[in-house]
């Protein structure tokens, strides 16, 4: 029986690393030990192989960089370096078992000593994974940058961003694409049991401040990371997706910020195993920290990593990058401008952070920061629903938007002053964040129920923010324990000049915005016009 025939079933794998024998030297001149194991159909649910548990065929395993597959047994054999990572690629249709810690239990360091027997497993689904339209539909939590550097900030995460949602997002699997942590790695431990509790399968992706501080190169830069969630390049099949997750900080001590955005030649040669063998018209998704594209005005992301993880790209139909690391939102169109040559431009989702501008901001009613980013985007978190056929959208969540005001929505906040002189110049407007919005997106407005009117783009300031740098400013005290950030250029903010010729009064101003996945959004606000004395 295929195991695309066994949806829902518990698998286990059992990696044993055999003794001195078949050792090796690798390229790099390190020993390799030959790895072998066995993938086995788990009935009972323990770890461990009962002789009643058959072996499965086809399943994938990886050392990082080479893949093989289980005979018709479900043996494998493998070589691996004394502290390498081996790990199974997760195929279609089955989950992982959980560890002690919450994590799915997919990968295993392979041991200095030799002859050590180590079971890890893969668990079916316990409930069904989210209704959406398309054949084996699901959906996939999208988090980053959730950057705590206390338990404070663990507090925060937990009551602004897991709570909320545990026990009503029937996800298949979510993804943290790195900075779990502000250079506290002594808060993974914390940070995973609130994390747990979603219930659902999580992944993680390294970030620049999941690196050890002090590393003197990029080699063993993750080994506190690396100790607790495993290899930092592997991937998970899902509903005929593929998922590819990418450590791509490259430490560089003394130089600039320390750490530039690319791949290592052992990740490129994974992607290159990899992708020979994924069908060419699946979905793949990349999830990395740094951003492919440049930021800043300078270069952040190697350009020759970039060129050549795009030809390996190029020739896929169906593809899709998702990065964190900038605190902002956007999304960015690869062309030819950047190197891309594939037949439509290359999207890449630039997520915003959950902990939004690092847990800043003046403190709500319960006590959690407003943690608005630089570009006037809540935190949140980001939905990814896919459907069989390789289509896919994309949703963004704020973690608290106000209820009863219909000025910010889930979708969009609004500013506007409160009040004019009737018959003034027209020099002020309304302006609309449209957190998901790009240059392509269709955004308009009205006055009074009139006409519907297109709004200008504009690379600029949001003014909701900048009430808050400058409240921050006036205040005589901390209003937080740290001050919301300073504005920047928000590249999904829109502008529309307010009438001024009208009667005097309250008007209601409706926007609406037209997104590639959402559909209309709508939000709304108020000004008055007065008559100014002479």
């Amino acid at each position: 029986m295929s195991i695309r025939h066994l949806p829902g079933i518990l698998l286990a794998c059992v990696v044993a690393a055999q003794g001195a024998a078949a050792r090796a030297a690798d390229a790099s001149g390190a020993d390799t030990a030959t790895v072998s194991g066995h993938v086995h159909l788990e009935r009972d649910g323990r770890a461990g192989r009962d002789p009643s548990e058959p072996g499965l065929p086809g399943v994938a395993v990886s050392n990082g960089v080479d893949i093989v597959r289980t005979d018709a047994q479900g043996r494998f054999r493998i070589g691996a370096r004394p502290g390498q990572a081996v790990f199974v690629i997760k195929p279609d249709g089955y989950r992982f078992v959980a560890g002690a810690d919450g994590l799915p239990a997919f990968w295993h360091r392979v041991p200095a000593a030799a002859g050590a027997d180590v079971d890890f497993g893969l668990l079916a689904r316990t409930r069904p994974v989210a209704a959406v339209p398309g054949s084996k539909a699901f959906e996939a939590l999208l988090f980053t940058d959730t950057q705590v550097k206390s338990e404070r900030d663990v507090d925060y995460y937990h009551r602004d961003i897991v709570a909320p949602i545990v026990g009503r997002h029937p996800a298949a699997l979510g993804v943290t694409l790195g900075d779990l942590v502000d250079d506290q790695m002594h808060l993974y431990p914390a940070l995973n049991a609130v994390t747990a509790q979603l219930g659902v399968p999580w992944f993680h992706v390294p970030g620049n401040h999941d690196v050890d501080p002090g590393s003197p190169s990029d080699e063993g830069s993750l080994a506190s990371w690396s100790a607790v969630y495993g290899p930092d390049t592997y991937a998970v099949e899902e509903g005929g997706a593929a998922f590819v997750f990418l450590d791509d900080v490259v430490v560089q001590p003394g130089q600039g910020p320390g750490y530039v955005g690319g791949l290592r030649e052992d990740q490129f040669r994974f992607l290159e195993n990899y992708l020979a063998q994924l069908p060419h018209e699946r979905l793949l998704v990349l999830g990395m920290h740094i951003p492919v594209f440049d930021t800043g005005g300078r270069r952040t992301f190697r350009a020759g990593d970039r060129a050549r993880l795009f030809a390996l790209l190029q020739d896929r139909p169906r593809v899709l990058l998702l990065s964190g690391h900038s605190h902002v939102q956007q999304h960015y169109w690869h062309g030819e401008a950047d190197g891309w040559r594939g037949a439509a431009p290359l999207h890449e989702y630039n997520l915003g952070a959950a902990c939004g501008a690092y847990w800043s901001g003046a403190p709500d009613a319960e006590g959690i920061p407003d943690a608005t980013m630089a570009d006037g985007t809540p935190n949140g978190y980001a939905v990814l629903s896919v459907q069989g056929d390789g289509a896919y959208a994309l949703a963004y969540h704020p973690a608290r938007p106000p209820t009863g005001d219909p000025a910010f929505t889930a979708a969009m906040a609004l500013h506007a002053p409160r009040a004019l002189r009737r018959g003034a110049y027209p020099a002020w407007g309304v302006f609309a964040n449209v957190f998901m919005g790009d240059a392509e997106t269709r955004v308009e407005y009205r006055i009074d129920g009139g006409q519907w009117k297109p709004m200008r783009r504009v690379e600029r300031a949001d003014p909701r923010l900048l009430v808050e740098n400058v409240a921050d400013d006036l205040a005589p005290s901390l209003r937080g324990f740290d001050r919301s950030p300073e504005a920047v250029p928000s590249t999904h903010l829109w502008r529309g000049a307010l009438a001024t010729d009208l009667v005097a009064g309250e008007h209601r101003v409706e926007v609406r915005a037209f997104g590639r996945w959402r559909g209309e959004v709508v939000a709304s606000t108020t000004y008055v016009l007065q008559d100014a004395a002479d």
